[in-house]
């Protein structure tokens, strides 16, 4: 069966909150301070209708199987958007999805205007934080913005050009 990479749908709400919860609960991160306890990762749809956001859900048959997106976080600088919600099921790890998901993300941020790429983690998300270093990502000393996610330690950004 094929993969789908589609805009996210209202229709995709309980099953990518039940993903992202699961992911987190296979890593030992379903605490506090993460996206498990933030009260939008069960209503991604109405969150991503904002300006300056997106959000793609990765799908198979009638499986969510992944998603990530961007979003400008209140507190960031203006010419800066936040890489969120990058969560892939096990056994899409490893193919090149995430890669291709970011890809997507960068030119999407490109077209609306961002030349940075903002995004938090832990350290425990060993494989992503690879793949966001082998992006481009550089680390951060500290956060920028106001994501509420206090339980992420790992803070990285990207500077775009044009050229991809």
């Amino acid at each position: 069966m094929s993969i789908l990479i589609r805009p996210i749908e209202e229709k995709d709400n309980v099953k990518l909150a039940g993903l992202i919860r699961s992911v987190l609960t296979e890593h030992r991160m379903n605490k506090p301070g993460t996206v498990y306890t933030d009260p939008t990762t069960d209503n991604l749809f109405d969150l991503f209708k904002i300006n300056n956001s997106c959000y793609w859900v990765v799908e198979q048959g009638d499986a969510i199987l992944g998603g990530c997106g961007l979003y400008p976080t209140e507190g960031l600088p203006k010419n800066c958007v936040e890489l969120v919600k990058l969560y892939l099921s096990q056994e899409l790890r490893g193919l090149g999805i995430g890669k291709k998901l970011m890809e997507m993300c960068t030119e999407a941020a490109l077209n609306l205007g961002f030349t940075q790429i903002y995004l938090e983690s832990m350290p425990e998300l060993n494989s992503a934080v690879g793949l966001y270093e082998k992006l481009g990502y550089s680390t951060l000393n500290k956060p920028m913005g106001n994501s509420g996610h206090f339980a992420c330690d790992l803070w990285m950004v990207k500077t775009l050009n044009s050229a991809l």
